[in-house]
């Protein structure tokens, strides 16, 4: 960590707030808002993340700290989503996208030092050396109302490149191994499953892979409550980056482990579509509307890690980049982190059909919009983890590594404006990542990926300028 210990407790100690004019543009020309939002972002003393007038944020949780488990907060803070507790209290279940080369960010703490290690049963793999996998899931208790860390540990040891995942109506976390290494790399098993994470549990998880749902670079997930079916982005590698967009229909609803059938998207009146628009070739443009199908898709554990080829091959459309997801009032938003032509992004949205995966399902299709598709890095750029806010906007995390560019939190209203509602101004300048909101909607917690650290966002929600 290049921010010292001292300097970010001092931030967890007070809470940052700011004042200014709105404007359209701020001064360093980093952001442009088409509407108004909360307002111009204003420095943040502490070079961590700029806020609007009259926003403050504490730090919940840093990489480095020693947990109460005994393990160290692992790195790479990723996806995350916060659940009901007791009063006052939420709990949030956050990834860590670390992989079997990123042991010194893994919670064994640098060169693992930590002497403490879990029971066997309870790690799902190990790496090369014969430790535990450096990556996995914390599960940590907030209480709103002090405003304090209550508890962090350890929920989810041994698992590799956790990235983002998903929250289920019954109060479980899914989360998502964006990788497909295994024996080839030296590892014990393969990898590229998602696993289930109560979020009310105590203590490590059992680390049962949901293998029904496909081994590829699984990014994120949703359920839709009113059918369980569960929604999945892919994160394909470079350089076509070339991904799919799936679902996962439980042969019993809430019950993910017993099993269910794969399908991928495809629209229905061009089967093979590339939905990317680069390179010229525009097959879509914002506001236009596909209706869809979903193509069953076999050998969902693919040891060849082809699953993306086979199921393009049979019709299934093609992404760029599908990362962030997030079900709404009855829809499914997903971002497309570099799709479109200037390659800055889309966010896309998916209505799902009255009859969904049923019988009927083919008289009444689905359908999935462009929503949005930047052509301004400035208005959006690389749009990663994405959540609905409690008013209906979409919040989106950017993920853009760059010299010149900074990541910022953006804000979307419901007919595609946006707005900046945060900028990460540490020195690293990492992605953003697992923006959610307690279920009250007074605070939205939020990750700087790397170092890895956890803010909790406070302010006057509602004075929102559209």
């Amino acid at each position: 960590m290049t921010i010292s210990r001292r300097r970010l407790l001092g931030a967890a100690s007070a809470s940052l707030a700011f004042g200014g004019l709105a404007c359209a543009q701020d001064g360093s020309g980093s952001y442009r808002n088409e509407v108004e939002g909360y307002g111009p972002l204003k420095p943040d003393p502490n070079g961590v993340f700029d806020l609007p007038e009259g926003f403050s944020y504490r730090v919940v949780s840093f990489a480095g700290q020693t947990m109460d488990d005994g393990y160290v907060t692992p790195g790479r803070a990723d996806g995350m989503a916060c659940f009901a507790g007791r009063g006052s209290r939420v709990i949030l279940m956050r990834n860590h996208e670390n992989g079997y080369k990123q042991v010194n960010l893994g919670p064994l703490g640098i060169g693992r030092s930590v002497r403490k290690r879990p029971k066997p049963e309870k790690v799902f793999d190990l790496d090369p050396s014969g430790e535990p996998m450096p990556g996995g899931v914390t599960r940590l208790v907030w209480d709103t109302r002090a405003q304090k860390l209550i508890k962090q540990e350890m929920a989810l040891f041994g698992t590799s490149t956790n990235c983002s995942g998903g929250a289920t109506p019954w109060g479980s976390w899914l989360t998502c191994e964006e990788t497909t290494n295994g024996p080839k790399e030296g590892l014990g098993k393969a990898h590229g499953w998602v696993f289930e994470v109560p979020a009310k549990g105590r203590g490590l998880v059992d680390p049962v892979p949901l293998k029904g749902m496909g081994r590829f670079l699984h990014e994120a997930a949703a359920i839709d409550p009113a059918t369980g079916i569960v929604y999945l982005t892919e994160d394909a590698p470079s350089p076509d980056r070339a991904g799919l967009f799936y679902r996962y229909i439980p042969n019993t609803p809430g019950q993910l482990a017993l099993g269910g059938r794969l399908q991928a998207l495809a629209f229905r009146d061009q089967p093979g579509a590339d939905a990317r628009n680069w390179d010229g070739k525009v097959s879509w443009k914002q506001g236009d509307v596909r209706q869809t199908t979903w193509i069953d898709l076999e050998d969902v554990e693919s040891p060849n890690d082809d699953l993306r080829f086979r199921g393009h091959a049979a019709g299934a459309v093609i992404v760029g980049r599908g990362e962030g997801i997030f079900w709404g009032k009855g829809e499914a938003w997903f971002t497309c982190t570099n799709s479109g032509p200037g390659k800055h992004g889309q966010i896309l949205r998916y209505r799902p059909s009255p009859a969904e995966g049923q019988p009927g399902e083919a008289d009444a299709p689905g359908t999935v919009e462009l929503f949005l598709e930047s052509t301004d890095d400035r208005v959006m750029d690389y749009p990663d983890n994405i959540t609905v806010a409690p008013n209906g906007h979409l919040m989106v995390c950017e993920d853009r590594y760059s010299d010149v560019l900074r990541n910022h939190l953006r804000g979307v209203t419901p007919d595609g404006k946006v707005y900046a509602l945060g900028r990460n101004v540490y020195k690293d300048n990492a992605e953003l990542a697992g923006v959610c909101f307690s279920p009250d909607g007074g605070t939205m917690f939020v990750n700087i990926y790397s170092p890895g650290i956890t803010l909790a966002v406070t302010g006057p929600w509602a004075s929102l300028k559209t």
